[in-house]
C-alpha cells in the first residue's frame, strides 16, 4: 500500500477537491457547517518546497501563506499580528487578544510552563544525537481543548513527526480534519516551511512531505468556489509552473526575528518601503522577497491603492507576481502578471 505522490500542493489539493466532491463517504453537518467528508486520506510530496498553487480561480494569498508560517515559526499567539492578515480568525479567539488550538507554532516552539526548551528544540536535540529515531514526535493535539464544548479553537493538527534518513529530513503530518478547501493549503504551506528551516538547523537535506487526514471535507458555503477551480484545471491549455526557491541554508531563529521586526513596522503603517531600499537590506534574496509582500500588503491595506507600486510588484520573483495578481486588483493594475 503506498501512499499517492503529486509533484505539488496544487496536483494534491485538486484530487483532494474531486474525491471529497465527487465520492465523498458522509455528509455531516458539525457546528451548522453542512460539508462531503472522506475519512483517512493522506497524499506524499516528494518536494515539499512546490507548496503554492497557481489557480487563478482559487486566488491563493502569498502574504497570508508567509506570515503564518513566520508566526508559528517564532512561537506566537498574538492575534494582533496574524489577524492583521486573515480578520476571520479573530472569531477563534476567546479572549480577543490570543489564539489557543490553531496557535501550532507557541504549542511547538515555545517553552512549557516550568520547561526551559522548547519541544521543537528538545526533538531538534533527539535527532542530533539518534537520526534513525522514530520517537521525533510533535503533538500538538490537546484532549483538554475538548473539556469545553464552546470552544472556538480546538486543534486541527494532531501531530508532526520529523524523521531523519539517508541524510534527508522528511516529516508526516497528522491532522484530525482539513478543510479542504480553505484549511489545507495554507497548512501545507507552514508546515513544509517548519520541515524546511528544521533540516537546515539539522545540516540535512528536505526530504518528502508525507499529509495525513482523518476528517477530510469541503463545506457547502466553498462549493462554488471549488467547482470554478475544478473547472478551471480541466480546461486550462496547461498548468501555470513555477518552482519555489529553497530557504537559504543561512536560515535560524535570529532571522526569523529580524523578519519580522520589519513585518511589525509595515504592519502598523510605521515605514514605507520600496524596492530599491528593501534590495540593501541585509537578507538573503529570499527573505527580501518576502519583505516585498509585506510591503505591498501595507500599500493595499493602508494607502488603500488603486495599483501598488510598480518598483515593488517588478521586484517581486514571477511566480509571487503571478499570485499577487490574481488576488489583489490594485497589482493587476499595476501591470500584467508574467
Amino acid at each position: 500500500m503506498h501512499t499517492p505522490v503529486f509533484r505539488s500542493v496544487e496536483d494534491a489539493y485538486l484530487a483532494l477537491l474531486r474525491l471529497a466532491t465527487t465520492q465523498h463517504e458522509h455528509r455531516i453537518d458539525a457546528r451548522g457547517n453542512p460539508a462531503r467528508e472522506v475519512i483517512g486520506v493522506a497524499f506524499r510530496l516528494p518536494d515539499p518546497r512546490q507548496r503554492l498553487p497557481y489557480l487563478a480561480t482559487r486566488r491563493a494569498n502569498p502574504v497570508f501563506q508567509y506570515a503564518e508560517a513566520l508566526w508559528y515559526l517564532a512561537g506566537r499567539r498574538d492575534l494582533e499580528m496574524i489577524g492583521y492578515y486573515a480578520p476571520s480568525m479573530r472569531a477563534s479567539s476567546a479572549d480577543g487578544v490570543s489564539l489557543g488550538g490553531s496557535a501550532y507554532g507557541h504549542t511547538l516552539l515555545t517553552p512549557a510552563p516550568g520547561e526551559e526548551v522548547s519541544p521543537f528544540e528538545q526533538v531538534l536535540g533527539l535527532l542530533h544525537r539518534e537520526q534513525d529515531t522514530k520517537r521525533a514526535y510533535l503533538p500538538v493535539f490537546r484532549q483538554q481543548e475538548l473539556a469545553d464544548p464552546g470552544n472556538p479553537d480546538v486543534a486541527c493538527l494532531a501531530g508532526l513527526h520529523l524523521l531523519a534518513r539517508g541524510g534527508r529530513l522528511h516529516m508526516v503530518c497528522h491532522m484530525r480534519a482539513n478543510d479542504l478547501d480553505c484549511g489545507l493549503l495554507s497548512d501545507v504551506f507552514s508546515f513544509t516551511m517548519i520541515q524546511e528551516f528544521a533540516a537546515i538547523q539539522l545540516g540535512l537535506h528536505l526530504g518528502s512531505y508525507t499529509h495525513t487526514i482523518g476528517s477530510a471535507h469541503v463545506n457547502d458555503a466553498n462549493a462554488d468556489r471549488v467547482k470554478r477551480a475544478l473547472h478551471e484545471a480541466d480546461t486550462r491549455p496547461a498548468p501555470v509552473r513555477y518552482e519555489f526557491p529553497p530557504m537559504p541554508a543561512s536560515t535560524t531563529a535570529a532571522t526569523i526575528r529580524r523578519v519580522l521586526e520589519h513585518e511589525e513596522l509595515l504592519r502598523t503603517n510605521q515605514v514605507r518601503y520600496n524596492a530599491a531600499y528593501i534590495g540593501d537590506l541585509d537578507f538573503e534574496p529570499y527573505w527580501r522577497q518576502v519583505l516585498l509582500l509585506f510591503e505591498l500588503y501595507r500599500q493595499i491595506r493602508h494607502e488603500h491603492t488603486v495599483a501598488v507600486s510598480p518598483d515593488i510588484l517588478g521586484a517581486l520573483d514571477p511566480a509571487l507576481r503571478w499570485l499577487a495578481a490574481h488576488r489583489w486588483e490594485a497589482c493587476a493594475a499595476a501591470g500584467s502578471p508574467r
